[in-house]
């Protein structure tokens, strides 16, 4: 039997539509640009990666978890740099009125929409964030923003947390959240959005210490992606030649997507820049002292890792896509190879005929799987059909009880990558699905 990996995005795509995945936003009205809705099954595929991420965080001694606020005090974005350097330079078309990236295209070239010449603006700045208004009346005053990174948060927590869990360096602070960002011209399915999801940590640790917590956590993030099913020949490491304005050191991990190569997670040396702009703001004292070290002050450096969780998302659903040629009589398939502990659905339960006796079995197997796993009922087509179905939204395993079952007290379990079947007693269905397919 052969197979073919995902070959473009397209049909990812179609194949989210079509199972459950991932809708267009506000699609009865046309759809909102750049925004998507998590399915049935794209939000518990997407709640997996994200409990998968957080236990990996904070299943440790050091880092600690918070959930901060997406609306923050204005002036957080004024130490952090966003509203002076967060910026895309932009530049329109006259004829067209298209908008486009200045740095993305060639200003001596036509239009690309409507090859009209010498018909671009002069290039300006264009801030990525979107703004809003806090309270009743809309006067400047009043401005505040949607964050364009859930970072911040952790900087203006790290006294607060640093106190009241009594951490001595070096220690992290996770966050999962929302982000908003304005950007021009997004795209690639959920690659690239205008709003979406973080999982960041920050660690803070001893100035001197960057490059030694760089390449540890290098190695750690690493390892998480393979874990989660990842191949390792879709991975790499790229090194930054241009740092942003905050770092000293930065390295992304990226996936080899359908579009081509793509950063899905960042692993970067922000230095004291962060902290120190927040201390000078704020005139609050965020200084570290050293107790192992003669109560020495300083400001701590941070090593970030911030991933992407709608990329994560896309890299997991790009790995696992396959289609299979058996090579004889029976129909190609495409399957969702995913690694178990991260399918939306760990068991489906099919009785072979909708007869009482079949069905009554089966519910009671349903009912003490979902207890620990969430599972799917389906009666509705010949069993073969029903198999593919499973395999195109990356079930691990097909439950069949079926007459014999009446008789045994056993149920025949379908595996997803090899479609092999097994005969398991009823009793033993549960540890058995813990054991063989490590859920």
């Amino acid at each position: 039997m052969s197979e073919q990996n995902l070959q473009n995005m397209a049909d990812l795509v179609a194949h989210c539509k079509q199972r459950g995945f991932i809708f267009q936003s506000s699609e009865i009205y046309g759809g909102l640009g750049s925004c998507w809705d998590m399915g049935p099954l794209g939000v518990e595929l997407k709640n997996n990666i994200k409990n998968t991420w957080w236990k990996s965080m904070t299943n440790r001694t050091d880092v600690d978890g918070i959930d901060a606020a997406i609306l923050m005090h204005p002036t957080v974005w004024k130490a952090s740099g966003h509203i002076d350097n967060f910026t895309d330079p932009m530049v329109d078309c006259k004829s067209c009125k298209g908008r486009f990236r200045a740095d993305q295209i060639d200003l001596t070239a036509p239009c690309p929409t409507c090859k009209a010449k010498d018909s671009f603006t002069e290039p300006r700045n264009f801030n990525l964030m979107f703004s809003t208004h806090m309270g009743p009346v809309q006067e400047s005053a009043a401005v505040v923003y949607l964050r364009p990174e859930t970072a911040q948060g952790i900087f203006v927590n790290f006294l607060n947390v640093q106190t009241t869990m009594r951490r001595k360096l070096p220690f992290g602070i996770a966050q999962i959240g929302k982000a908003f960002r304005n950007e021009i011209t997004p795209g690639n399915f959920i690659f690239r959005t205008r709003e979406f999801e973080q999982m960041e940590m920050q660690y803070f640790i001893k100035p001197g210490t960057q490059m030694e917590a760089m390449e540890q956590w290098k190695q750690i993030r690493w390892d998480w992606h393979i874990r989660n099913g990842l191949r390792p020949d879709k991975l790499r490491f790229k090194k930054h030649d241009e740092l942003a304005h905050y770092a000293d050191a930065a390295f992304d991990i990226e996936y080899e997507f359908a579009h081509g190569w793509g950063e899905m997670e960042g692993i970067h040396s922000r230095t004291d820049f962060d902290l120190k702009n927040h201390q000078e703001y704020s005139k609050k004292n965020l200084q570290y002292v050293d107790q192992m070290d003669g109560n020495k002050k300083f400001i701590p450096y941070v090593l970030e890792t911030s991933v992407g969780c709608d990329r994560c998302m896309l890299a997991v659903m790009s790995d696992a896509y396959r289609t299979e040629f058996p090579g004889d009589a029976e129909k190609e398939r495409v399957v969702m190879r995913f690694k178990p502990s991260l399918a939306p659905i760990k068991a489906a339960v099919l009785p072979l005929m909708k007869k009482p006796d079949l069905e009554g079995v089966a519910e009671k197997l349903l009912a003490d799987l979902q207890i620990d796993y969430k599972c799917e009922y389906d009666t509705a087509g010949s069993i073969g059909k029903r198999y593919r179905r499973q395999d195109e939204i990356g079930t691990p395993a097909c439950l069949t009880v079926d007459f014999d079952s009446l008789v045994d007290q056993a149920v025949t379990i379908r595996h997803r990558d090899t479609m092999v079947q097994e005969r398991v007693s009823l009793d033993k269905v549960k540890s058995y699905l813990k054991d063989k397919f490590d859920l």
